[in-house]
Parts: structure tokens; sequence; C-alpha cells
């Protein structure tokens, strides 16, 4: 994955600290959640059709900021919360070359190939 990609990715991961760091939940909520929404990979032990639509869901950043802006309109701080977390593990995800899954391969990414965009500088 090209650097200039990973450095955007960055910023947003950095984007959801600050923004977590604006809420009322103590620090910890941010490291214990952050690996939450791989719950979405579930969806393959079911079979290969619901499972990248499920990851996907999960690892979408229109769902994030969805999410969070519908905190933010209805003043709830977990739905807030969920947002924050949805999109920060989604930068990290990305930063790290992973991205939303194709239905043929769980390691075909709209990003490439997971094992090319991790060795690929």
């Amino acid at each position: 994955m090209k650097n200039l990609i990973k450095l955007e990715e960055l910023a947003m991961l950095g984007l959801s600290i600050f923004l977590f760091s604006e809420t009322d939940f103590a620090w910890w909520w941010y490291l214990a959640l952050i690996l939450t929404p791989d719950i979405g990979m579930l969806g393959y032990a079911l079979n290969t059709k619901i499972g990248p639509a499920t990851y996907n869901f999960f690892h979408h950043k229109a769902v994030a900021i969805s999410v969070l802006c519908l905190g933010w309109f209805f003043s709830q701080e977990w739905l807030e919360l969920a947002g924050i977390i949805l999109f920060g593990h989604s930068s990290l995800d990305r930063l790290f070359g992973y991205g939303l899954k194709f239905s043929d391969h769980f390691k075909h990414t709209h990003l490439g190939w997971i094992q090319e965009s991790i060795t690929s500088k």
C-alpha cells in the first residue's frame, strides 16, 4: 500500500482518538473496544456470502460516521462511542492493509490481496 494512503489512515485513526478524548469515557474503553468490530467476521461461519456482508458492514466508514452522527444528534454517548470505535478500527485495519472484503476470497479486499498489501511498500 502506498505510504500516502497509510498516512491518511493514520490521520483518521488519530482523529478517532481525538474524538474519543472529547467523550466522558475512561481511556481504557477505547483500548477495550477497538477490536470489537471484528465480530463481523462471524458471518464467515455461516457462509461466504454472508461473511463479507457482515464484515464489510462493521468495517465501512460510512456506517461508522452515520452511527457517530446519530449519537451526536440524539445525544447518546454510547452511539457516539460505537461510531468512534467503528471508525478508528476501520482506519487501523486499513493502515495494516486490510480492506473491505470481496466474496470470492477472504484475502481479496478493495485494497488488493492482503499478503500483497502488507508486503508492498
